[in-house]
């Protein structure tokens, strides 16, 4: 792993748990760098996932396909964001997700058999793990009702307050399969606001 990796995967745990160097190291020394081009999969429908990422730098998305063909993202992951399908990787069984990478990327990846021993060799590490799936949980839930109580321009809206810098990264398409539109309704959304700002 590279210096900068290991700073990042420290400095990112740090934020939750405060931990000696020798359990700093214990936790880095679990996570091996990767390194994926544009377009490369991590993760596909009927292969379990081995492994959950913690992104150094790039940006990926995940997402499923319905039996109309249509793409629907799931979630989206760029600097210091965590990615996988997490059901298949929890539950150890076939995924139903595919998980591509947007940009050249720069990952931390964890696989269930080391994250299991990590967690239960010492608590620090499973109250890291844990905060983490309750952040994730509250994030969906919140997601979710966005989805289900706002119109797609609110949606839009709010999706530009509150991640700009993943509204830089992430491609139109992406970002539209993620609100729940198509890439042309998007279109129309962002062309009313410029006319409305001019």
């Amino acid at each position: 792993m590279t210096y900068n990796g290991h700073e990042k995967i420290i400095g990112y745990i740090g934020k939750f748990v405060q931990l000696t160097d020798e359990e700093k190291n214990a936790f880095a020394a679990c996570f091996k760098e990767v390194r994926v081009v544009k377009r490369q999969f991590l993760v596909q429908p009927g292969f379990t996932a081995r492994s959950r990422y913690f992104v150094i730098k790039g940006a990926l998305r995940a997402y499923v396909v319905g039996d109309e063909g249509q793409d629907h993202t799931i979630q989206l992951a760029i600097d210091e964001w965590w990615i996988s399908d997490y059901n298949s990787y929890i539950f150890q069984q076939p995924a139903s997700m595919f998980v591509v990478a947007l940009e050249d990327s720069i990952l931390l990846q964890i696989n269930f058999e080391d994250e299991t021993l990590l967690k239960a060799s010492n608590y620090k590490f499973e109250t890291f793990f844990r905060m983490l799936a309750e952040r994730s949980t509250a994030f969906m839930q919140k997601r979710l009702t966005v989805n289900l109580t706002m119109s797609a321009e609110e949606r839009y809206n709010s999706f530009m307050e509150k991640y700009p810098l993943m509204a830089e990264r992430i491609p139109q398409y992406a970002i539209a399969s993620y609100l729940g539109m198509t890439t042309e309704f998007l279109s129309k959304i962002r062309n009313r606001k410029v006319k409305r700002n001019h």
